[in-house]
């Protein structure tokens, strides 16, 4: 009989790693996903399994479809049920304006960054169901709550992750499974080091100064994303559902305190915004 058990994507390096390594440290029992077999097999390495807890290798290229089904089977066939999946991994896309944009790897992006991460959500279903107080994470990312120019592949993935994530949490309510989304903020990893290899002349200055911002100062930190992470999936925050997170903005620690107000209301939520929402009375009937 295993222990509570996360299967983390994107796990060997930057925020998966850092989240793999919190969610050891707290207990639990691990299936890493990421594409390469030897820096999985480094990383899971390091766990100090002396007290008989199992971190599973899960190979794939989430870019690739039947891959991605194959490491859904894989899982599905080595534990008996998940109490946590986090869908970390993505990739950034092709950076610059549209007209300018690979089309091929803009489909890889909504492949990577929604269609994988839906597709692992539907295939672990079953296995989350027999287990008490799942918790599914979704990493949401700059451009799911507003326009990002010269993104628009990764912005256009994330923001239906986030819709995805409100509408799947709806679906699986009464079953017991929370669904939330997580705004990281922006972390000095290497796919924001993607920006400043571009420039400024294709990411845009706001985009290329915010990354640069980030490497200076340090960036947002992994411990706080990972914090929140470990909250989300807590007895605490079990009336919280279908939500888009700040890990360094809302103060998402006194919400537990008002799930009954948070669950009765579109809080921290995607929203149309109408005329009568700002007073201008003249765009609505």
């Amino acid at each position: 009989m295993i222990g509570k058990y996360a299967v983390i994507t994107g796990a060997s390096r930057g925020l998966g790693e850092n989240l793999a390594q919190r969610f050891w440290d707290a207990g639990y029992e691990l299936g890493l996903l990421g594409r390469s077999a030897d820096s999985l097999a480094r990383r899971a390495a390091q766990f100090d399994r002396r007290d008989g807890r199992r971190c599973d290798v899960f190979v794939c290229d989430l870019g690739d479809p039947t891959a991605t089904q194959r490491a859904i089977a894989e899982i599905v066939s080595t534990v008996p049920r998940v109490n946590v999946l986090i869908n970390n991994a993505a990739v950034q896309g092709p950076i610059g304006s549209l007209a300018t944009n690979d089309l091929s790897e803009w489909r890889r992006a909504i492949q990577v960054d929604l269609l994988s991460p839906v597709a692992l959500c539907q295939g672990l279903l079953a296995p989350m169901v027999s287990a008490p107080d799942a918790s599914i994470i979704n990493l949401s990312g700059g451009g799911a709550a507003g326009p990002r120019s010269n993104f628009s592949a990764y912005a256009t993935a994330k923001a239906a992750l986030v819709r995805f994530s409100e509408t799947l949490a709806q679906e699986v309510k009464d079953q017991g499974i929370t669904v939330n989304c997580i705004a990281p903020g922006a972390m000095k990893t290497a796919m924001l080091a993607e920006t400043l290899d571009r420039g400024s002349a294709a990411a845009g200055a706001r985009e290329f100064a915010t990354a640069a911002k980030a490497f200076e100062d340090g960036g947002a930190s992994l411990d706080r994303v990972a914090d929140l992470a470990l909250f989300l999936c807590s007895p605490a925050a079990r009336g919280i559902t279908g939500k888009l997170v700040s890990a360094i903005w809302d103060n998402w620690e006194a919400w537990p305190n008002h799930v009954t107000e948070l669950a009765a209301s579109d809080l921290y939520t995607l929203r149309r915004i109408a005329g009568r929402d700002r007073g201008c009375g003249w765009g609505d009937k």
